[in-house]
């Protein structure tokens, strides 16, 4: 997994420091009169979900044309001449950060290539854990790769699979997938929009009078006035043509879906809905059940901000201890402020967050954050508190201990910097230099999300982050596992 700027998991170079991140988002509308601008409008609301990199393709009934770039969705789709550049009925868009294929604007999607078909167009939201090994064997066949992306091998598959429609060579290409995907495909019969059998990356569908789009989330649509219709579900494949016909199909079976629980967590806007329930409150609820899990007495219950603050409010409101902005964020730090070094790391936190000193000073003071990745920024975040004069420091943690890496399509570290992985609660409180630290339970967070108790044998999300326990074989990590075990304990052959 690489950073937006290509240091293999750099914790200084981090935009949130050392935050999970979501990697992609995709936005997509057939039909429309504004197509572009309607992406362009969809892809702002999911900049959460991507802040690399943007691209938007759109299909003018001749051709398909594309603009793509490093950076934000304003910089590069918000003025007119670039939406001109774009004309059609249709269009598909992508941010994103780098997973499987690194930074570079060769891996910035849509991804376009013509095949015998005709063009072919592919946003992808997740990540395929055997790409790998499909590179391999599509290079062997001959075929030419122009990205380092995985997204490329589904390109490929659908090139050479001998299936005589498209939507069965698509079908034909999903099936050789282990994974996550969330698809927005374009060609020049229609849009299709697909999600793997498992659920595990979100992905929605919404009208907007006689037009047709898809999206990451929810909340896009209320951007560009859609009205939601329903999530795409589970292994469905969705087919939409020029005349406004809309088809369905299973082709996978039936499987009980995964969704990734981190959705719910920090990875969603809170204005989304999302597994069927709205984020927001779902946030809230995990505060509610941390509190009862792991009550403390205190003065004030403060969030790390933004994403710290439903868990925060859910909080206060189930213990009775007021809620305040005990911490105040800018929200104008940029990357290009943030330098490697661990003066400028501690310099970029205290950039980003600084305490309410008058609040916060003398107080016992219970912190509410999402998640505790690498541990550094909850550790200067717990002295920032104790620099303005807090007598207690509390940190409660709205998410189960991140002890595992993710290869779905999220940018997380190698395990052995997940601080959960190396430490038990009490030597990571003492990392942090807390008074006292606690999790909210994986039962807890299922209550939260509307659901029973984890079920052990065929757990209702994925969760693997939390648990290990990955819903999909992970062919390409099994594989440099073992290339790794022969390089260290090599066989001698006896003659």
């Amino acid at each position: 997994m690489k950073t937006p700027l290509g240091n293999l998991t750099h914790p200084f170079l981090d935009e949130d420091g050392d935050k999970l991140r979501e990697e992609c988002g995709v936005f997509g509308v057939i039909n429309a009169a504004d197509a572009s601008a309607a992406t362009a409008l969809g892809l702002h609301a999911l900049q959460h979900r991507g802040q690399e990199a943007a691209g938007i393709v759109a299909w003018d009934g001749a051709e398909f044309r594309a603009r793509r770039g490093l950076g934000h969705v304003a910089e590069n789709f918000s003025s007119a001449e670039a939406i001109a550049e774009l004309p059609g009925h249709m269009a598909a868009g992508h941010v994103r950060y780098s997973t499987t294929g690194g930074a570079g604007l060769r891996n910035v999607q849509p991804l376009y290539a013509d095949l015998a078909s005709g063009g072919f167009a592919v946003a992808h939201n997740g990540n395929i854990s055997n790409a790998g090994k499909l590179r391999e064997e599509l290079v062997q066949r001959g075929a030419i790769f122009q990205s380092t992306s995985d997204t490329e091998v589904i390109i490929h598959l659908v090139a050479t699979s001998r299936y005589p429609t498209i939507v069965d060579r698509l079908v034909d290409a999903l099936r050789l997938l282990e994974g996550a995907y969330a698809l927005i495909v374009m060609t020049p019969e229609g849009m299709i929009a697909c999600r793997d059998p498992l659920g595990i990356r979100p992905l929605v569908m919404g009208r907007i009078g006689d037009a047709i789009a898809f999206a990451s989330e929810s909340v896009a649509f209320d951007v560009v006035g859609a009205e939601m219709v329903r999530e795409v579900e589970p292994g469905e494949l969705i087919r939409v043509d020029y005349d406004g016909n809309v088809d369905s199909l299973h082709p996978f079976g039936t499987h009980k879906p995964r969704p990734c629980i981190f959705e719910h967590v920090y990875f969603s806007r809170p204005d989304s809905f999302f597994a069927g329930r709205s984020v927001y409150e779902a946030r809230k609820a995990i505060g509610a059940e941390l509190a009862k899990e792991k009550p403390v007495e205190a003065d004030l219950v403060v969030p790390v901000p933004d994403s710290g603050v439903p868990a925060a409010i859910g909080y206060a409101q189930e213990a009775g201890i007021p809620f305040e902005l005990g911490i105040i964020r800018s929200h104008y730090v940029g990357r290009t402020f943030i330098q490697p070094s661990d003066g400028a790391r501690h310099a970029g936190v205290k950039r980003k967050h600084n305490a309410n000193r008058k609040l916060v000073e003398g107080k016992r003071i219970v912190l509410i954050d999402d998640s505790i990745v690498r541990g550094t920024t909850s550790m200067q975040i717990v002295e920032m508190m104790r620099d303005a004069g807090a007598k207690e420091v509390h940190f409660r943690v709205a998410s189960p201990p991140t002890a595992h890496s993710c290869y779905y399509g999220v940018d997380t570290p190698e395990r052995s910097k997940l601080l959960a992985a190396r430490m038990d609660v009490e030597p990571m409180r003492e990392f942090i230099k807390a008074d006292s630290l606690a999790f909210v339970s994986i039962d807890g967070l299922y209550r939260a999300v509307g659901e029973k108790p984890r079920v052990k044998e065929c757990p209702q999300f994925c969760d693997a982050c939390f648990t290990g326990d990955y819903p999909t074989s992970l062919t390409d990590l099994n594989r440099r596992d073992d290339k790794q075990k022969q390089l260290a304990f090599p066989v001698n052959k006896v003659a």
